[in-house]
């Protein structure tokens, strides 16, 4: 098992290598605008997998995959020329979608800013249905009023009124 910084170490060449190698070796008319992510190296130096994207369509994408796919001997030897290496991995290459999932969540969250400032701009001019404190509250009684006249029996004959009790029935 080889060192992990090694492999680190050397799936950052492949991917400045294979990078450069599409831009000045590989004429292919299909090969679009690709751009390598990434690149991964396993543990035991064997393969590498390159990631990359394509700016256009579906159609983009899948010629410039073919085009890879066609130009995968000519990368691997540029790769084992540059980096001088005895066993020179096996390229596999994967198309990245990191960046499109990037933009759609960018959508999802500029369409959740939208959504709030609507709301925001809704609730600006409301008011309250009932009272601003809708929650019920025991009467306050005040220690200077004497506590046999006053609120105590206003308060029960609006009772009385308003709820019949089981003896009016």
């Amino acid at each position: 098992m080889a060192d992990p910084a090694r492999a680190r170490k050397l799936a950052v060449r492949i991917r400045q290598i294979v990078s450069a190698a599409i831009e000045t070796q590989i004429k292919d008319p299909r090969l679009g605008m690709v751009t390598v992510t990434d690149a991964r190296v396993t543990g035991d130096l064997r393969e590498a997998t390159v990631f990359y994207t394509v700016y256009g369509d579906e159609t983009a994408v899948a010629d410039s995959a073919k085009a890879l796919a066609s130009a995968t001997g000519v990368l691997r030897s540029t790769v084992g020329r540059q980096t001088g290496i005895k066993f020179v991995p096996t390229l596999a290459f994967v198309a990245d979608h990191v960046p499109d999932t990037a933009r759609e969540l960018e959508e999802a969250l500029e369409r959740a800013r939208h959504a709030d400032a609507e709301l925001a701009r809704v609730r600006e001019g409301a008011q309250y249905a009932g009272d601003a404190d809708p929650y019920r509250r025991p009467a306050e009684d005040d220690e200077d009023d004497d506590s046999d006249t006053g609120a105590a029996a206003t308060a029960d004959e609006g009772v009385d009124d308003a709820v019949p009790t089981r003896s009016a029935l």
